[in-house]
Parts: C-alpha cells; structure tokens; sequence
C-alpha cells in the first residue's frame, strides 16, 4: 500500500509541476494563476478520498477528511506549501499536501477518533512580496501591517492582492483554524545532503534555526570607466564584493551559522560605468537566537567598517525576523515511535531551512518528519526524491497516525506535554 501510494504522490507531483507562471520552469506565486489550476488539479483526487475541499480568504488550500464521531472532534492538521522559488524543483513543500492526501487514501475509508484537515499554504517561499509564510501567518492570524504593506514588482500592496482575490473568490471561507485543532505535522523533503550522508531515508526535526534577513545599500559614485583614476573612485560594487567576502569569513566564526547574500544589483548597470548604487540581500540563520543577532551585528558592523573606509555610505534595514522553533517534545517522540515502529532508522535534525512548522508550532504542537535528499539538491529543476523513501514516509506517517489517536486517548485530547 505504501508503494503504490508513493507512486501516485511522484505522478502527482509532476502533474502540479506542469502548473507553472512562467513556461519552460516551475515557478507558482501567491494567488498567481498557476496557484488556482494547482487548486483545481487537486480537488478531485482530495474529493475522491472522501474529502470536503474548500479554498480560504488568502489561498489556502483546504481539505477536510472527519472523524468516526463527528465535526467537533478533535482535529490533526497535515501541510505544507504549494508555491515555488524560481526555477524550482518538482518536490519541495508539494510533496508535504500530496502525503497528507496519501495517508488519507490508505485509511482505506477507516474513519479515525480525530478529524484530518490537510493544507496547502498558499504562500511559504514569499517570491512574490519578499516575505514568507503568508499562508500559514495568516491562518494564526499574523497578518499585520506591516506584512500587509509589503509590494511586488509591480508595486501592489499585499493587502490589496488579498481584496482583489477575496472579490474573485466570495465564497471562499475564513483563514484559520479549524476548531478544536490539536496538532501538526509537516512532512518535508530535507533539502540539504545530510541524510543521504548517514544512507537514511528519514529524520526527525527537533528545531528550525531561527532566521533575519536585512537589505543593504552600498552608495558610492558613479563615474566613467575609462577617465576616473582607482585612486578616485568610490565603487559601491567593490565595496560590497568586500564586504560579501567577510561575510563568509565571519560566519564560519560561529559554530553552526550560516549567512548569505543572494540577492545583488547594480545601479547603473553599465558595462562602462562605475557602479554608483549596489543593492545587496543578507540572510543569516542559527538554532540560538543571541547567535544569530550576534553574528548579525558583526555583519552589519563590517559593513560600515568597509563603507567608512572607502569614504562610502551604507543603509542597513532589517526587514524579516523568525525565531528559532523548537518542537514540541511529545509530537517529536510520537514522530521517533512511529518511525521505529515502520521499522527504519532515523536522524534527529535541527532544519536549517524555513518551514511553515515554525509558524505554527507556537500555536499548536507540532512535528516535522523529512525525507532524503538526492545530492542534497533542492530549489533547483534537479530536486528529486526517491519512491522508496515515499514509501517509508507513509508507512512512517500510518503508525504516526494510530499513535496520536492511542495518545489523544491516554491523555484526555491533550498533545502539548
């Protein structure tokens, strides 16, 4: 059973693969067009699971599977996200919704002490307005001015997009949760290479690394390339390649930090002209908060230590704050259990990557469980993942379900020792 629906979730995926904003690549953006034909393909395989779908107020795709007894059981809520970064992979967040959708399948029509709700969070990766977990903030009610405010490309504010599709969409229900809600779980491939190094087709996250993201902008003077002497120019481009080189340098000080600039632009862009203007990204993540604001400030520091020294400017402005999450320890033993009890062994994981999980876990307690990552690729149109490891996952996921209903049970509806 856990073969055959491994390999519906790998057709699947690649069908959804084929709903894309941009032809020749995989790219989904919130409340974008290709997000409504996801919706669209997804229905019918949920519905034929006995499922009620509905899609909320700001794109959340919702399936509902109940329980023996009735709607005011208890509920396990099973997501993950549907949009993509550019370029993207087949498998990331995906994945996650068609596992719930699987595990529902295998039920088999047995209807469990507990309600299911399976979601599809409409936005996690934030490529349209540079901010993540639209979706799943907005389900624990996190959607603030401030997010709010944050534009697109082409200058349309979040709250706007969300009017314009609330007007499309008027029957589309509330963004929250579902009432009586106990738990959630996350299944998630990796995205990194460490349990293909270990030869492990599971692990279970304990922690996701808490996470800050600035935006810089170098200013400089822009000047011909062939009339302005080296020792004239002020060259925000070079000043930032410096600045970027220290970045490395400072965050391998940290044991377990990670920081990047992924994001550069060059104003004004000429092959002839010295760069006036560079505009640099900076994301920068670890499992210990005081770390990580730590290794932030020295990263900023540096950057006005470089500026000074050219005789140019900087502005720094953090724009993306998401603590550390550490899950919740009942939910990750259930987890360990069930994978035990499927008969594989397991990794314990902090994620380094952000996951709607930490959006939701100071809600409800919650779990994640991820799957092998072929070269560790994700992000990228070579994501890929194994059927058998699929396969472990529901099987995984089955025993996962009994226990929480055996816990739910034991311990009067409570998930949150």
């Amino acid at each position: 059973m856990a073969r055959d629906g491994a390999a519906t979730i790998l057709v699947r995926c690649k069908a959804i693969a084929a709903c894309t904003d941009k032809h020749g690549e995989i790219l989904r953006t919130f409340l974008s067009p290709a997000m409504e034909e996801v919706h669209q393909r997804m229905r019918p395989w949920f519905e034929a699971a006995g499922m009620t779908v509905n899609v909320d107020r700001v794109g959340n795709f919702r399936a509902f599977y109940l329980s023996a007894a009735d709607t005011d059981s208890a509920c396990l809520l099973i997501g993950s996200h549907l949009d993509t970064v550019p370029n993207a992979g087949a498998y990331d967040g995906v994945l996650g919704v068609l596992m719930g959708l699987a595990l529902v399948e295998a039920l088999g029509g047995r209807r469990l002490p507990y309600s299911i709700e399976v979601i599809g969070f409409s936005d996690e990766e934030g490529t349209r307005f540079g901010v993540p977990f639209i979706g799943s903030q907005a389900l624990v009610n996190r959607l603030d001015d401030a997010l709010l405010n944050c534009k697109d490309a082409n200058g349309i504010m979040v709250g706007e997009a969300l009017t314009r599709y609330r007007a499309k969409h008027p029957k589309a229900v509330e963004s929250s949760l579902v009432q009586n809600t106990k738990a959630y779980i996350e299944f998630h491939i990796e995205q990194g290479p460490v349990l293909e190094s270990k030869d492990m087709a599971l692990g279970v996250v304990e922690a996701l690394a808490g996470q800050r993201r600035c935006r810089l902008v170098f200013h400089g003077s822009p000047g011909h390339a062939g009339t302005t002497p080296m020792m004239l120019r002020r060259d925000a481009l070079a000043a930032a390649a410096e600045w970027i080189t220290r970045v490395e340098m400072i965050a391998s000080e940290f044991e377990g930090l990670v920081a990047t600039v992924g994001q550069v632009f060059v104003e004004p862009g000429g092959v002839n002209v010295i760069p006036g203007v560079t505009r640099c990204s900076l994301d920068v993540r670890h499992a210990d908060d005081v770390v990580c604001r730590k290794a932030l400030e020295a990263i900023l520091n540096e950057a006005r230590v470089t500026t000074t020294r050219r005789g140019l400017t900087v502005d720094t402005a953090e724009y993306h704050t998401q603590p550390a999450v550490h899950l919740n320890p009942t939910m990750v033993a259930l987890a360990e259990n069930s994978v035990r009890q499927a008969g594989y062994s397991f990794l314990r994981m902090t994620s380094g990557a952000g996951h709607d999980a930490m959006v939701i876990a100071p809600h409800l307690p919650s779990a994640m469980l991820f799957l092998r990552s072929p070269g560790g690729i994700s992000h990228h149109p070579d994501e890929s993942v194994l059927k058998s490891d699929v396969a472990a996952a529901i099987h995984a996921g089955l025993c996962f379900l009994d226990n929480v209903a055996s816990f739910l049970n034991d311990n009067g509806g409570d998930l949150r020792a």
